[in-house]
């Protein structure tokens, strides 16, 4: 569609369905910002601060206002206030038609407060100072819809349901536990204005974190439609989120999630069982907990988003909890599917405003840019962000005042707010005991800009099972300022150092026993040769096969490198960058000694035409020399590798998203680790039969310091390597339990263990 963008006051679109999306945006900015005043406030708050400045905008926004403060108003005990004294305290609605609805909702005011209403008498006295004429309706609900929904009780039989529990009820919807006669089953029923595609939404979705709707009934001669699903009895995380602010932090904890779910449940009458999910939530800490809901919540997001629905109301008064605590995602009444038929993200645009994204609140604004087309799941992201905030501090991450500026301004000031991040006053507010991996984990949810924020669910799902690994949530994120910290993507300067170390201790051995050798045997005029090859060696082995370790771990120095600058990388790269590092340590030992093994062709081969040694000697030598290569390849390879896993891998897990394969590797690194341990526990006894076979007691006499020292070395490099293994499965195993978290996108009925948590 194309948009008209001539500027026009109080509206972003041009003519025709433009203006009245702006129009009907700007509309339910107003009306949201005055309700929510309106349950915030002690008093009533002043209707006209909530009016946009533009004449046509704001006489449809004062109509519907009024709507609102009428509802208000009239509840038992409110501050009464009649039609008349609206209009004067408005003139301009004297000259305007009079809306019969707006007299409608007066009427039905007066009736469910008991108070005798004349319709004529108020008509008349009305009509006196009001125009008359023809009268465009702004109704959001129609009144009969509205009058219908009220009319409901416990007790009362609706269709094939008998009413049995009243479970709440919001703007334009109420829900009751209920019997399914037909079915002979309880269950949730949603009875609301027949409108949006909740039901053919729903329908789409079949996972066990998600409210399962099982069909919709229409009551057409009252405007409703009857929408029932599964019964969850453990209320909502709004319950949950009361019991927090009641709290002190350090009271607080995945035992009082159950206290306050025990709490309803017993109000329902219902009796908890133990289950294994109980058991688990008892044991965790309330960062912990707030983590375990939001990764549920998350892969919830991220099957929706595959089914291309997007909820757009993320809050805690739309996630239900079952019995043992396990969060459920519902009211996907203003969501949108573009797998159905007619829908349009504008036409089902709205949300709450206090969790919104940035971007949807600009969608709101009528004088900004944004739409609703423009919405995708990071949106989802953001909202879902600072519902965990919120749950985990007790506190929003905004300190937005609804109740003051009318709603541009109102709008606009939340959209500062969100633009300049998350200040110093809500970070203070996170608990001491907040992981520092759940810390970056929400701020990423909350940046300000999309592009900025995890850019799936599935990647957020497994950032947050990573916060419930003690073990490998310090690996992704050490301590602020720690060496571990410093050098977390930057592995020149461990495997330089490892490397050099492996080959001064290798070149020491084989100075110690092959040079002894050769300078005792080899003949006078043979010596200049075979040291002139020795410093060829020397010079050119190193520097060739050091820029092959530098080609094969190109992408572990590149990546991070780009990382740190601030690049980005495609999930392709990061993923060759992954398995790159966990090779890292393999192919420095491949290479290295490969290098020894072209060192030993050379001089070998410098010594068989320079000299006529013994074979016996001979052997002896060069089996050494392999030896010796053996040592400088295992020495470096625990260091290397314990470096990458520990410091260096779990960096890389904060950018993309992990995939089976990632713990395959993990696991076959945990195999080759073992292997490499047992070989470096052969090496002094192997290298000490290989270096004194074939010689006599006086070649004996000279290398048996370096058989000493081989012995000597080789015993403290395996209790080295030892300690570094144990370290290093440890941290690999608990690598593996969280990029093993796997998403298949499918319903119950082809997960496994979907009834569990």
């Amino acid at each position: 569609m194309d948009h008209d963008r001539r500027p026009l006051p109080q509206t972003r679109g041009g003519v025709g369905e433009d203006s009245a999306t702006a129009t009907r945006s700007g509309l339910a900015v107003a009306v949201a910002c005055f309700a929510e005043a309106w349950e915030q406030a002690s008093s009533p708050p002043d209707l006209a601060a909530y009016l946009p400045e533009v004449p046509g905008l704001r006489s449809v926004c004062l109509i519907e206002l009024i709507k609102v403060d009428l509802t208000y108003r009239w509840r038992p005990g409110g501050h009464r206030k009649r039609l008349t004294e609206y209009v004067d305290e408005f003139p301009e609605l004297r000259a305007m038609p009079l809306p019969p609805d707006l007299l409608y909702e007066e009427f039905h005011c007066l009736r469910r407060t008991g108070v005798t209403a004349e319709p004529a008498h108020d008509c008349r006295a009305i009509r006196s100072g009001w125009r008359t004429g023809d009268y465009r309706s702004t109704l959001i609900v129609r009144p009969r819809a509205v009058d219908a929904l009220g009319s409901f009780d416990v007790g009362d039989q609706i269709d094939d349901f008998d009413l049995l529990l009243d479970l709440g009820s919001g703007a334009f919807a109420r829900v009751f536990l209920a019997r399914q006669r037909s079915m002979e089953r309880l269950v949730a029923l949603k009875i609301s204005q027949d409108h949006g595609t909740e039901p053919q939404t729903l329908a789409q979705l079949d996972h066990q974190y998600i409210v399962r709707v099982f069909d919709k009934r229409l009551l057409a001669d009252r405007d409703l439609k009857l929408m029932y699903m599964e019964y969850v009895p453990g209320g909502t995380l709004l319950g949950v989120l009361r019991r927090v602010v009641e709290t002190p932090a350090g009271r607080r904890s995945g035992r009082m999630l159950l206290d306050e779910l025990d709490s309803v449940l017993g109000e329902k009458g219902v009796r908890p069982h133990e289950s294994g999910v109980r058991a688990d939530l008892t044991g965790l800490s309330w960062p912990e907990t707030v983590a375990w809901l939001g990764r549920r919540l998350a892969e919830a997001l991220d099957y929706s988003t595959h089914h291309g629905v997007l909820h757009r109301d993320i809050k805690p008064a739309n996630v239900l909890m079952t019995a043992d605590g396990v969060p459920k995602l519902a009211d996907f009444n203003i969501s949108f599917s573009n797998h159905i038929a007619g829908a349009s993200p504008a036409a089902y645009f709205g949300g709450s405003l206090a969790y919104m994204s940035p971007e949807q609140l600009e969608a709101c604004h009528p004088q900004l840019p944004g739409r609703a087309e423009d919405l995708d799941g990071r949106s989802d992201i953001y909202a879902l962000g600072v519902m965990l905030w919120e749950l985990l501090t007790g506190r929003r991450p905004f300190d937005d005042e609804t109740a003051a500026g009318d709603s541009a301004t109102s709008l606009e000031r939340m959209l500062a707010q969100r633009r300049r991040g998350i200040g110093r006053a809500s970070l203070a507010g996170l608990p001491p005991d907040c992981p520092a991996t759940l810390r970056r984990v929400l701020l990423t949810c909350l940046a300000p800009r999309p592009q900025d924020r995890w850019s799936s669910s599935a990647e957020l799902t497994q950032q947050l099972q990573l916060c419930l690994d003690p073990r490998a949530r310090t690996l992704v994120d050490p301590p602020l300022g720690s060496l571990r910290e410093r050098l977390a993507l930057r592995p020149v300067p461990i495997a330089t150092t490892a490397v050099v170390v492996g080959q001064l201790l290798a070149a020491a051995y084989i100075f110690g026993h092959n040079v002894t050798l050769l300078n005792a045997h080899l003949p006078a005029d043979a010596k200049p040769a075979f040291a002139i090859m020795t410093v060829i060696a020397a010079i050119v082995v190193p520097a060739v096969f050091g820029g092959l370790i530098l080609y094969a771990c190109r992408s572990v120095i590149t990546v991070p490198w780009g990382v740190r600058k601030g690049k980005r990388f495609d999930a392709a790269v990061l993923e060759k960058s992954r398995s790159d590092t966990l090779a890292c340590g393999d192919r420095i030992a491949l290479i290295t000694l490969t290098g020894w093994l072209a060192a030993l062709v050379v001089l070998g081969g410098t010594i068989v035409v320079v000299a006529d040694l013994p074979t016996e000697l001979l052997a002896n030598i060069f089996a050494t020399h392999v030896v010796t290569g053996m040592i400088g390849a295992t020495w470096p390879f625990f260091l290397v590798t314990f470096h990458v896993v520990r410091w260096y891998y779990p960096a890389l897990l904060m950018y993309g998203t992990t995939t089976p394969t990632d713990a395959e590797q993990l696991r076959r690194l945990a195999r080759r680790a073992t292997q490499i341990l047992v070989l470096t526990a052969l090496i002094p006894p192997v290298g000490a039969a290989v270096g004194t076979a074939f010689l006599d007691p006086d070649d004996l006499h000279l290398i048996i310091g370096s058989i000493i020292w081989l012995s000597i070395c080789g015993a403290c490099t395996f209790v080295l390597s030892f300690g570094l293994y144990r370290t290093l499965t440890a941290d690999l195993a608990a690598l593996g339990r969280v990029v093993s978290t796997g998403l298949p996108h499918r319903g119950r009925s082809s997960a496994p263990g979907a009834g569990a948590a």
